[in-house]
């Protein structure tokens, strides 16, 4: 390199570097999203609205950049304050204001992504849908991604005229129209800020549902009667929603699969405004206090409103990774149905066997050769491993053989152009809807059986018929805990148990939009008015059906009240008499894993003793935290409040017990139970406990003379010798009518 071109580099390097040094230097702040929490005392007179003052003050800030707004939404229920693009300065000088409380920036959360009425013991003739009239007159709020209003599901045939008391409105899009009725009577977006942090891909502002979320879960939680309705023809019948006299309103947050703190606030904030009865939540954030946590905060302004509040759990499956966890939400796990998808083979010496299949097409294979191939095992269906001239055109069984996947062996079934697949897996799987080519998963016994025939009849070997496009009701065992589905003990606090119960959350069958891929088929994507979806997504919507059908029955019940009558009437044994069971392993579960067990919703018509809880209830909880005033003013959105006990005891319906190696071995609680059931009641105590555990209850016997009266108990939980990490128990109340109030007692040492 010459002289010349050695100083030309040197220059042209510290020219690059200062012009690098500039931008930095020169780069605005980011405009980010942030929650602002106020005092509104401090809101001065001459402002008319909250809203007025919360632009006023940003206002102050500084001058919007590029002509955005900085307010996103202005809250009145959920919570005193605002949310709002604001730069870390802005933020500095915000926090400066007398008015300030608390803010923190904007998180991002997720969507947690038939048959079920029937599984739960609802009838047409008798029970819970027969005395609320299915729901009639209840307004059950969904915030989720939309719905897709010219679904069937909520067409408004049978439904009653439009409560008066209600105020909400159906948005319409200007290039969109979008339809409501007397069954979706609103339908609302709130996405600015799920717009503003770029996670948000919707083609308009329409409450229209293009990720087939929000249409699901509104249509199991209160979808009108559909006959007909099947996913190709797997699960054919009348699709209905839990509670389908019920109306329906959409608060619509997602377009994407992502949802922003701001817009959930300013959904529900909505809600409660509009006037309805049920809220249900299939989504979550980050776990973190409940002061910091938007869902908490909004859901405990919606308690004191008289609004049942219902969120999913979450699908980490692993333990201590509940969601929606604070105790004035009903936090709802996922179960199993009884119903399978199954196709059928029948070899050529007459030997029929039926297993797994969701092949999205009534196929028939017929008097077709049987193919099993003599080489390795080991590498029986994988990659490479078949030769077109061998298997073209025959039904082809495929050994469990551990080095390739079902998926990896349908794929090279279909490179070789075979006709059907025989595969074999002991354990249930998933997503078998997107198997290539038909396909039949059996276990191991079964395929012995393929097998010993196959090599006896070696060339000869064939099959009669297979059948696809079948289903299967009265699996066992069912209900089983979903892999999926988010476990105890509670991140956030592990004395409260968490989830509640569980409800359907697997293979669910519900509306979707025609527009949403459902399957694929060969390059083909096929779409369907109804579809299978899975998740707690799925069980919180059941939950609040049936929420809703209570709210009928018993409308002076509050929140805790419907809660404690779906806990105390869950049930924890399968349909093969033992304790439910984790899908995956099989083991049996616990109540960190379900709760209080399988929601059973003709029980909670008439649970007989509930144990409720009004807003002084919740405050003291909050108090026992420990809590500072900038915190307790954050959540309880007041800036007086009393707090009337010690500690975090709160009269639920559950007990959790922690000890460890350096605290006393016994644990105190006090509830109190509220008569709902007959006027002359008593009730004996029993207690079921597991190994090194002791339940001790005074008094043993509950006497009530009247409705609603009120009668207290305290408990005490003991740990004797060497005790397990996780041992649980129950407390039952039993009246002479059989009435069962089943509260479980989990105990965790560290």
């Amino acid at each position: 390199m010459s002289v010349c071109n050695y100083y030309i580099s040197i220059l042209s390097f510290l020219l690059a570097l200062l012009f690098g040094i500039n931008n930095v230097l020169s780069k605005p702040e980011e405009y980010k999203t942030y929650i602002v929490h106020l005092d509104h005392s401090q809101k001065p007179s001459s402002f008319l609205t909250h809203e007025t003052w919360h632009q006023t003050i940003l206002k102050s800030l500084s001058k919007p950049v590029h002509g955005k707004e900085m307010l996103l939404y202005s809250y009145n229920h959920v919570m005193n304050g605002f949310s709002a693009r604001l730069t870390p300065a802005q933020v500095s000088k915000l926090k400066k204001s007398p008015a300030h409380i608390a803010i923190h920036e904007e998180k991002i959360g997720k969507l947690f992504t038939t048959h079920s009425p029937q599984f739960m013991g609802l009838r047409h003739s008798s029970g819970l849908w027969n005395a609320s009239s299915y729901g009639e007159g209840v307004i059950i709020g969904m915030i989720d991604s939309g719905v897709w209003p010219e679904s069937e599901s909520f067409n408004e045939k049978g439904m009653p005229p439009i409560p008066t008391r209600w105020k909400g409105k159906c948005q319409n899009s200007t290039t969109n129209p979008f339809p409501c009725n007397r069954k979706l009577i609103g339908a609302q977006v709130f996405i600015k800020g799920i717009q503003a942090a770029d996670e948000s891909d919707s083609p308009d502002d329409s409450p229209r549902d293009f990720l087939g979320h929000g249409t699901h879960t509104s249509s199991t939680a209160a979808g009108n009667h559909v006959p007909g309705a099947s996913q190709f023809g797997y699960a054919n019948g009348v699709a209905r929603g839990i509670a389908p006299g019920a109306h329906v309103a959409m608060y619509k947050v997602s377009s994407g699969g992502f949802i922003a703190e701001s817009d959930v606030l300013a959904a529900m904030d909505q809600a409660i405004a509009d006037g309805v009865d049920i809220m249900s939540l299939s989504l979550g954030f980050d776990h973190v206090p409940y002061f910091q946590d938007v869902i908490a905060t909004a859901s405990l302004s919606a308690i004191e409103k008289g609004i049942f509040v219902v969120c999913a759990a979450g699908n980490d499956g692993a333990p201590n990774t509940t969601f929606n966890s604070a105790p004035w939400i009903t936090t709802v796990g996922a179960g199993t149905l009884d119903r399978s998808f199954i196709a059928t083979v029948t070899l050529g010496n007459d030997l029929t066997l039926g297993g797994q299949s969701k092949f999205p097409d009534r196929v028939l294979v017929v008097d077709t050769l049987l193919y099993y191939g003599k080489g390795d095992f080991e590498k029986s269906c994988s990659d490479g491993a078949l030769n077109v001239s061998e298997v073209f055109g025959k039904v082809v069984m495929c050994d469990n053989n551990g080095s390739s996947t079902i998926f990896e062996q349908v794929r090279e079934l279909a490179r070789v152009e075979a006709l059907a697949g025989i595969l074999i897996a002991d354990e249930t799987l998933y997503n078998i809807d997107e198997l290539e080519i038909p396909s039949l998963i059996l276990p191991s016994s079964s395929g012995a059986l393929i097998r010993k025939y196959a090599i006896e009849a070696a060339d000869d070997a064939s099959v009669k018929i297979m059948r696809f496009v079948l289903t299967s009701f009265g699996t066992k065992p069912a209900p089983q805990v979903a892999f999926f589905s988010s476990r105890g003990p509670d991140p956030v606090n592990p004395n409260i148990l968490k989830p509640d119960i569980i409800a359907p959350g697997v293979e669910v069958l519900a509306a979707i939009p025609p527009i949403v891929s459902v399957e694929q088929f060969g390059n083909y994507d096929l779409g369907s008015d109804y579809a299978f979806l899975s998740g707690t997504s799925m069980s919180a919507p059941h939950v609040a059906g049936v929420a809703a059908l209570l709210k009928a029955v018993h409308p002076e019940w509050s929140p805790a009240a419907i809660r404690s009558a779906l806990m105390t009437t869950a049930y924890t044994v399968d349909n093969n008499g033992t304790t439910l069971t984790n899908q995956f392993t099989s083991l049996s579960g616990t109540p960190l894993d379900y709760g209080a067990g399988h929601i059973n919703p003709n029980k909670a018509m008439d649970p007989g003793l509930i144990y409720d809880i009004d807003w002084q209830g919740y405050v003291d909880f909050l108090c026992g935290l420990g809590y500072n005033d900038t915190e307790m003013k954050a959540i309880l959105r007041q800036s007086k409040w009393s707090c009337s006990q010690e500690g975090t005891d709160i009269n639920y319906p559950s007990f959790v017990a922690m000890f460890s190696a350096d605290s006393p071995n016994v644990k105190n609680f006090t509830r109190v139970l509220t008569n709902v059931g007959d006027d002359q009641s008593v009730y004996q105590l029993i207690t079921e406990t597991s190994q090194g555990m002791t339940i001790k209850v005074e008094p043993t016997t509950l006497t009530f003379t009247s409705k609603y009266q009120k009668q207290k108990f305290a408990a005490s939980v003991q740990m004797n010798g060497k005790a397990p990490p996780v041992a649980y128990g129950y407390v039952k109340w039993i009246d002479q009518n059989n009435h069962i109030v089943a509260s479980p007692v989990v105990v965790l040492n560290s």
